[in-house]
């Protein structure tokens, strides 16, 4: 306990709430964006805001039990863990937070926290539906992580490391260091599997907002449904540094910190968008085919970079 750093819990907190400000003002860009494509006007871009101060503000008195109660919390957790472990500027203590407690491994348990959470929380309501939800919801996050923890596995052979931080300073120096450049073949993997957690079209099989009009939204109201929609504002953002991290070099602490953040929100919003530009194009997949997409070309392509690097060693 003497060499922890107390600061780190107030820098963990300046980073969570920075990304909650950027993910619902992405929120509002990806609404527009989505209804421009249907021809519609959509939501103003401070409507998540608007959103989530009124969840905040209303009380419920519904009963489900504990775990019920979890679930949000669980999700919730899921997505700050990530966050907090990553290095959002690498070289800068104010945005490292815990990050030197921590390694790849660890973040990748969070990812799969939350999903479980919402998981025992949906169990606990009693639904009819919920198995059905929880099937969709554990089936997809399966077949889109075994991709991901292929391609990391290929990262962290290459780098011999699990430390982000260590993989992130291997890329530095140069745009050609990226593993995109370095190790094209995981970073192809990785981000095929980026489309099914970022739960849109054609693989939101979970929400299926076109079938079934039910759901967290509807299950759950008032502060539980306000703390599930900051997580959706902070997991899809922590993904995409995760991948910003592990895969484009990161964002380095530069003179200038205007630019430093411009390089910042390029690059996560760019991923971001990959995953939008796909959703906008794409009708949803059943759920079987779903997961038959995950099994054929992102895993055999996962496995492709393990074999590339093992012989390179």
């Amino acid at each position: 306990m003497g060499d922890f750093n107390y600061m780190n819990i107030l820098y963990a907190a300046i980073t969570i709430l920075i990304t909650i400000n950027y993910g619902l003002l992405l929120q509002g860009i990806i609404g527009k964006i989505y209804a421009r494509v249907g021809k519609r006007m959509g939501i103003r871009l401070f409507q998540p805001y608007i959103n989530l101060i009124r969840q905040w503000a209303t009380r419920s008195s519904v009963s489900h039990g504990v775990m019920f109660y979890l679930g949000p919390v669980f999700r919730f957790t899921g997505g700050a863990g990530i966050l907090i472990f990553l290095p959002l500027v690498y070289g800068a203590p104010l945005f490292s937070s815990f990050t030197e407690a921590g390694d790849v491994l660890l973040v990748m348990y969070f990812m799969f926290l939350g999903t479980l959470g919402m998981a025992l929380g949906a169990g606990e309501a009693g639904h009819p539906y919920s198995a059905i939800a929880v099937s969709r919801g554990l089936s997809q996050v399966t077949a889109a992580e075994i991709p991901l923890v292929l391609a990391i596995f290929s990262i962290t052979l290459q780098y011999d490391s699990m430390d982000i931080m260590k993989i992130v300073g291997a890329q530095q120096g140069s745009f050609l260091n990226w593993t995109l450049f370095t190790n094209p073949v995981a970073t192809a993997a990785a981000m095929l599997a980026f489309l099914g957690s970022m739960m849109r079209s054609p693989f939101d099989v979970v929400l299926a907002p076109q079938e079934i009009p039910i759901g967290p939204p509807v299950e759950y109201q008032s502060q539980f449904l306000a703390m599930l929609m900051t997580n959706r504002t902070i997991f899809p953002i922590a993904k995409t540094v995760l991948y910003v991290n592990l895969f484009f070099g990161g964002v380095a602490l530069y003179d200038n910190y205007l630019l430093t953040f411009l390089v910042f929100f390029l690059k996560t919003f760019l991923i971001y968008m990959w995953s939008v530009f796909v959703g906008v194009s794409f009708p949803r997949f059943r759920v079987e085919q779903s997961i038959r997409w995950f099994m054929k070309y992102p895993l055999i392509i996962g496995a492709i970079s393990i074999i590339i690097v093992s012989i390179g060693k």
